[in-house]
């Protein structure tokens, strides 16, 4: 296996920050950075409700997600300019609303939609990780504003894993997410319990001690996630 980027061991995550208030017209906002990985997180809060919610007394949470044109480098055009989402950003930004609505409490957030719109600006692997990570703080800023920080039970956080010639791996970038024989996205609450588990042999197929293996760096790299979403909401 090659030296990994910023000389990190195989339990390592990459170098993370998350900037909370970086849109200042938004509601609520974060920029994460993991690694080479940048995305912006927004949420919004909007006094309306999708028709088959309306009257319970039950709030909703949804997100999008989008890569811009430049984010890998050659230019991806627009989803707008196909007409549709593509089936990748239909699956992650079902994935971002699964796993922070996992957290929420609905009649706490009252009778109002929590929107989350997550543009990523540079791709390095991890993407949608980094984003679920951002969208959680994004949204406590966007709560705290209105008094409604009680909306979420817990936090959220995610984080990707995968086996490279053998040897398992915490938080991927694009080379080593594009080489790899298994790729793991796992979400986690702050209490420590699973929201979701994406494992895919992309090679030779996992053995359970490997997806055991890969589920406890997870565990150790999303304590760190969930430490770095603190103190970007403690700033």
């Amino acid at each position: 296996m090659s030296r990994r980027s910023h000389g990190r061991p195989p339990d390592g995550l990459r170098p993370t920050t998350i900037e909370p208030g970086f849109v200042r017209t938004a509601t609520g906002s974060a920029l994460i950075s993991v690694g080479e990985t940048r995305v912006i997180c927004t949420a919004s809060a909007q006094e309306t409700l999708p028709r088959w919610l309306a009257g319970k007394g039950k709030g909703w949470l949804t997100a999008e997600y989008a890569m811009l044109p430049a984010s890998t480098g050659d230019r991806k055009a627009r989803d707008i300019a196909k007409g549709r989402l593509d089936g990748r950003s239909v699956e992650i930004q079902r994935l971002i609303g699964r796993a922070v609505r996992a957290v929420a409490d609905f009649e706490a957030l009252g009778e109002r939609t929590l929107w989350l719109d997550c543009d990523v600006l540079q791709a390095d692997g991890g993407t949608r990780c980094a984003a679920i990570c951002g969208a959680y703080v994004a949204a406590m800023r966007a709560l705290e504003r209105f008094g409604l920080s009680r909306a979420f039970r817990d936090s959220v956080a995610a984080v990707s894993v995968g086996v490279v010639d053998g040897v398992p791996l915490l938080d991927l970038d694009y080379a080593e997410d594009a080489g790899c024989d298994t790729d793991m996205n796992v979400v986690m609450t702050g209490g420590g319990a699973f929201v979701e588990v994406q494992g895919t042999a992309e090679g030779a197929p996992f053995t359970r001690g490997e997806m055991d293996a890969l589920v406890s760096l997870a565990e150790g790299g999303i304590r760190e996630l969930i430490a770095a979403q603190k103190r970007a909401l403690a700033a």
